[in-house]
């Protein structure tokens, strides 16, 4: 006798017409099943999941249930903007982080998972995702892939029966992958939970996953076993295709300003600590006009903190011995002096833009250094926004609400906000986060047609194939105990 399902979607079509799929949804989840939901930015999957969690009313079909279970606790669902959903963070800033003593009261991370009913639960939690020296940080301090890891414990503490992870690896070092595969198999042997990961790239299905779902343009292509899917390239390649010309001829503006530098920055025996905690130490690095380094480093070691100094986003980047672009800090130079010749993504960056402003005034924020278009762009700058926006396969969502784009168009907005202004240095954080694996090939051509001469980058990953060809250095930080 067949497992019966615990979910099902009969011929379900959502009330709003913009998130509609071109065809009613049907699809069934059966005990001991674990699905993942693969496909390309933009195809769906998200949309999916909110439909299956209630985020959407629905006009027509239904969504039946395990019997016994309200859907609150049925389901739980964890995608990297759920930090929206602890405490006051939403009244929280960008730069905050590194405002130690401006934190209006954050709550600690213990305070968040230590007060459960169920605390032998949480404490295996808490072990077998190794956070236990994360407890006495405040929740804006986390890393990424340190806040991805604590927002899936949360998620956990209720024992949902289905829980669904929106590309869980992304931001998480090799080590912190191998670890919550190993939290995905010790959740899949017990009894009564059942998981979902939505996925963008075919490399990340783990071994726990019993079945794909193909997602392509709105529309379910296919169900499959997971070894039928992950041995037949030719899905996987319509599932993804995707050409998108590169030609920067048209969009590479005049040079900033014409200075001429030979060092884009010179940090010299560099110390930044919160509290008791020391984050980087007697740190030395010289960065030359036209290199391209990656900066690695496990998650927690301080790559973000680092990155938070270069571009004049750390206060204490004044008690510390910075040059840039042959420049010393501390001369009288305002934060924008610096930031015009820099161009900078972070996934901590992307959790900031939560107004649902045209795309087109996303990408041409990058003008003026905001996080949001505070000041109003003139029509060259707009022409511009809207090339860039062309070269990264957006351009048709130039008067699309940025929050109903998906997360992964949503990046690759905010990367054409990047080269806007025509930056000397690049500094990207995790650029390829959450983009589907042609995506990602097709940025990785775009920064090395921008790179080839003398521009600077500085490129931070964890994951080694991401690198673009063009670095040829490397910096590790290793975390300080």
């Amino acid at each position: 006798m067949a497992d019966k399902p615990i979910l099902e979607i009969n011929d379900v079509i959502p009330r709003l017409s913009d998130i509609a799929f071109k065809e009613p949804i049907n699809w069934k989840i059966r005990e001991s099943e674990n699905w993942a939901i693969v496909g390309a930015n933009g195809a769906g999957k998200t949309i999916l999941t909110d439909i299956i969690t209630g985020k959407y009313a629905l006009k027509s079909g239904e969504i039946k249930i395990e019997e016994g279970r309200s859907s609150s606790q049925f389901i739980k669902s964890v995608a990297f903007k759920d930090i929206y959903s602890l405490a006051d963070i939403k009244n929280s800033y960008y730069q905050q982080r590194w405002n130690v003593g401006d934190e209006h009261e954050m709550p600690l991370v213990k305070d968040l998972l230590l007060k459960a009913d169920n605390q032998e639960w949480v404490d295996y939690l808490v072990e077998s995702f190794n956070i236990a020296d994360l407890l006495e940080k405040e929740i804006n301090l986390l890393s990424s892939g340190e806040l991805r890891k604590f927002l899936i414990i949360k998620s956990l503490i209720s024992k949902p029966r289905l829980l669904i992870l929106d590309n869980p690896y992304i931001g998480l070092d090799a080590a912190s992958r191998i670890v919550l595969n190993n939290v995905l198999e010790k959740l899949a042997t017990m009894e009564g939970i059942q998981i979902i990961l939505v996925l963008s790239n075919p490399d990340d299905i783990p071994s726990v996953i019993t079945n794909i779902l193909a997602i392509k343009d709105k529309a379910i292509k296919a169900t499959f076993e997971r070894d039928e899917f992950l041995n037949d390239k030719e899905i996987q390649d319509k599932l993804f295709e995707c050409e998108y010309p590169i030609n920067l001829g048209d969009v590479i503006q005049s040079k900033n300003g014409g200075i001429c530098f030979n060092n884009v920055l010179e940090l010299k025996n560099i110390h930044i600590g919160y509290r008791k905690r020391t984050i980087l130490k007697n740190l030395d690095w010289t960065v030359k006009k036209g290199e391209k380094w990656a900066l690695l480093g496990k998650n927690g070691a301080g790559k973000s903190t680092l990155l938070s100094l270069i571009c004049a986003d750390n206060p204490q980047a004044y008690a510390n011995d910075i040059t840039l672009f042959d420049q010393k800090r501390g001369n009288g130079e305002s934060i924008w002096d610096i930031k015009k010749r820099i161009g900078y993504i972070s996934p901590e960056m992307h959790l900031y833009y939560q107004k649902n402003v045209r795309c087109v005034d996303i990408v041409a924020s990058g003008f003026f250094d905001t996080i949001g278009l505070y000041r109003k762009c003139n029509d060259e700058q707009e022409k511009i926004a809207e090339k860039w926006m062309a070269v990264f396969g957006v351009g048709h969502l130039k008067n699309h609400p940025f929050l109903l784009a998906s997360s992964g168009e949503q990046r690759l907005m905010l990367l054409a906000r990047v080269f806007v202004k025509n930056p000397d240095l690049l500094v990207l954080d995790e650029p390829l986060h959450g983009l589907d694996i042609n995506k990602k090939k097709h940025m990785k051509s775009i920064i090395e047609e921008y790179c080839k001469d003398d521009k600077s980058l500085i490129y931070v990953t964890h994951y080694e194939n991401e690198i673009p060809n063009i670095v040829d250095k490397k910096l590790t930080l290793t975390k300080q105990m």
